[in-house]
């Protein structure tokens, strides 16, 4: 088989996606520490503005995976629990340690309060609240136990355009009316204290989800609609993100990036309009089969176990000199602490990979010789 055509098949728009929002969520806790320098009101309001240029993150993460999963899984000899099997080793082991490693390493990443027994251990051990990132393993999980439920819906759709229409439309009114419930009784209303785990239920990340499905099954229609409609998602994005950034800046100083959630409609906007965009960049690398596809295919596949690590990195760097180099230059603390972060996290992602697959070699050696 040609290097070309190894490419067409394995490389995705899921992949593109699944890269560019670890790459861009790594930034996210680096600029909520940034924050605790204390910096002018004009930094504050500068990265109040970038964390939201990062902000479509999860959605394309989840887009991705459905997008992806349901291109490799939806018609394929599967059963469920061949593909929890699978799913077990590639996503739920790497989170277990990650979080071990939280809780006992890093206790002071915890989010809003400390374990101090053994039920409280278990109970941040699953709710996300282990470190700043890990809310989103808890909601994504949800996504890969639920997924017989995604096959149901594109087995449903199929290439009925009809079908894809009203799915694309109940999928619509189920997100404003959850939008409009999250930000009356949550974000600005009663309950933002004693609600706060509503943020990382799988229905708040619905349309992605199911976004991702529509995608593959239609891809088609959907490929023609981002060569064809790609500048006006850039209008769209651009709209969007001055949207976003004028509703933090009404909250005003001292700038708190918990007052830019994802549950809002400029958000949802924007992140739809990014996912897009990005979807375009990777179909137009794809259909010419450039080079570059191949590091974002290799790379992907390393994502998630590197996103589990980044505050890890993080926070060592900060530690270490990120938080004293940001003092004295916020623009120099960020970048180095964020290019420090990535490559690290990576670097561990890969390693970490390798070093499994060589113990398991062994062992698998030795059983042998024992067998002999």
């Amino acid at each position: 088989m040609s290097k070309s055509k190894k490419l067409e098949i394995n490389v995705d728009i899921g992949d593109y996606l699944k890269l560019c929002a670890c790459t861009a969520v790594m930034l996210q806790p680096i600029l909520s520490l940034a924050l605790t320098a204390h910096p002018a009101a004009g930094s504050q309001f500068g990265i109040g503005l970038i964390y939201n240029l990062v902000k479509f993150t999860a959605p394309a993460f989840i887009f991705g995976i459905l997008y992806t999963t349901t291109r490799t899984t939806l018609n394929a000899q599967l059963t469920y629990g061949s593909y929890l099997n699978k799913q077990w080793h590639a996503l739920f082991i790497p989170t277990i340690w990650w979080t071990f490693a939280y809780l006992l390493l890093m206790p002071n990443v915890q989010q809003v309060n400390q374990f101090h027994d053994l039920p409280s251990f278990l109970w941040h051990f699953i709710n996300g609240n282990a470190a700043p990132h890990l809310w989103y393993n808890t909601m994504m999980l949800q996504f890969i136990i639920l997924m017989p439920l995604f096959w149901a819906i594109g087995h449903w759709c199929g290439t009925n355009k009809k079908r894809g229409w009203i799915t694309l439309g109940g999928t619509l009114l189920i997100t404003a009316a959850w939008l409009l419930f999250y930000d009356t009784a949550i974000f600005q209303g009663p309950h933002a204290q004693s609600w706060y785990l509503f943020d990382r239920l799988f229905i708040s990340f619905f349309i992605y989800g199911v976004g991702g499905v529509l995608a593959w099954q239609y891809r088609a229609s959907f490929n023609r609609m981002l060569q064809k409609f790609w500048p006006i998602l850039v209008v769209i994005f651009l709209a969007s993100f001055y949207w976003t950034n004028y509703e933090l800046h009404q909250f005003g100083t001292p700038v708190d990036l918990a007052n830019a959630p994802y549950y809002k409609p400029s958000m949802t906007i924007y992140d739809l309009a990014a996912i897009g965009l990005i979807a375009a960049l990777a179909l137009f690398q794809i259909q010419r089969k450039l080079p570059f596809t191949a590091f974002v295919h290799k790379f992907a596949g390393f994502a998630y176990k590197a996103y589990l690590s980044n505050v890890f990195w993080s926070q060592l760097i900060w530690h270490l000199f990120g938080q004293q180099l940001t003092g004295q230059s916020i623009l120099l603390g960020v970048i180095l602490t964020y290019t420090c972060t990535w490559c690290l996290s990576f670097a561990s992602a890969f390693g970490l990979h390798a070093l499994w697959q060589k113990v398991k070699a062994l062992s698998r050696s030795d059983s042998r010789h024992l067998a002999e």
